[in-house]
C-alpha cells in the first residue's frame, strides 16, 4: 500500500528544503533488486494555494499537483522552510489548513523555517522543534512556548518532525523512511542517491555561530 506525501510549495519557498524530501521519497524502494519494475511505497505529491506555477527563491517555476482543496488524503505533510514563510505566517487560509491536516495525517513534517507555520498553526505548543541555525532566536522570541532544540539536527516529537535549514531536510527524510521500512531500507535509500548516512544527529553547525546569530 502507498502513502501519500503531500509537500507544500509557495512563493519564495526555498528549493532543496521541498526537493530533497521529494527525492528520497520518491526514491524509496522495499525491493533494490526490483527498483526499476516497482515504485516507491510514497507517492509525493506538490501542493499550493492555486493552480499557477511556484516561484522558488531561486527563480525555479513549479507547477504544483494538487491545491489546498483537491489534494488526496495525505498521511504525511511536508512544509518546507524559506522566505516565503514570512508572508505566509499571517495568511489564515494556509495555517487553518496546516491544522487541519494535522487532524488527518498520521506524520507531520517541516523543514527550515517551516516550522515557523507549525507553529504558527498551533502545532508545536509545549512541544521540542528546531528551525534554521540563523532563525532559532526569532523562533524563541516569536513562540515562547515553544522549547527550541538548537543542538540537534532533527527534533521528533510525537509524530511531528522539525529539522535544521535546507539539506537537513534529507536527513529528516531518511530518518522518517527508516522509521517506516526499516534502518536498512534507509540507509539503502541514501546508497542510491550517494549520500552519506548520518552519523549522528547532532546540529553540523558550529555552536559559537548559533551563539553569533542570537
Amino acid at each position: 500500500m502507498q502513502h501519500t506525501v503531500g509537500i507544500l510549495i509557495f512563493p519564495e519557498v526555498e528549493i532543496l528544503d521541498f526537493c530533497g524530501p521529494f527525492e528520497v521519497f520518491s526514491a524509496t524502494r522495499l525491493s533494490e533488486e526490483r527498483r526499476r519494475e516497482e515504485p516507491s511505497p510514497l507517492h509525493v505529491v506538490l501542493i499550493a494555494e492555486g493552480d499557477d506555477p511556484v516561484s522558488t527563491t531561486g527563480g525555479m517555476h513549479v507547477l504544483p499537483d494538487f491545491t489546498l482543496e483537491n489534494h488526496p488524503r495525505l498521511d504525511i505533510l511536508v512544509v518546507p522552510g524559506g522566505w516565503g514563510t514570512r508572508a505566509l505566517q499571517s495568511n489564515k487560509r494556509v495555517l487553518g489548513w496546516i491544522a487541519l491536516c494535522a487532524q488527518q495525517a498520521k506524520v507531520i513534517c517541516s523543514v527550515c523555517t517551516g516550522s515557523f507555520l507549525l507553529a504558527g498553526a498551533g502545532l508545536l505548543g509545549g512541544r521540542s522543534a528546531t528551525t534554521h541555525w540563523q532563525s532559532l532566536q526569532r523562533m524563541r522570541e516569536t513562540f515562547p512556548n515553544v522549547n527550541v532544540r538548537d543542538d540537534l539536527h532533527v527534533v521528533n516529537d510525537g509524530n511531528i518532525f522539525t529539522s535544521a535549514g535546507i539539506s537537513a531536510g534529507i536527513d529528516m527524510a531518511l530518518h522518517l523512511v527508516a522509521l517506516m521500512y526499516g534502518a536498512e531500507i534507509g540507509r539503502a535509500t541514501a546508497r542510491h542517491m550517494e549520500y552519506p548516512v548520518p552519523e549522528s544527529n547532532a546540529r553540523r553547525v558550529e555552536a559559537q555561530y548559533i551563539a553569533a546569530a542570537k
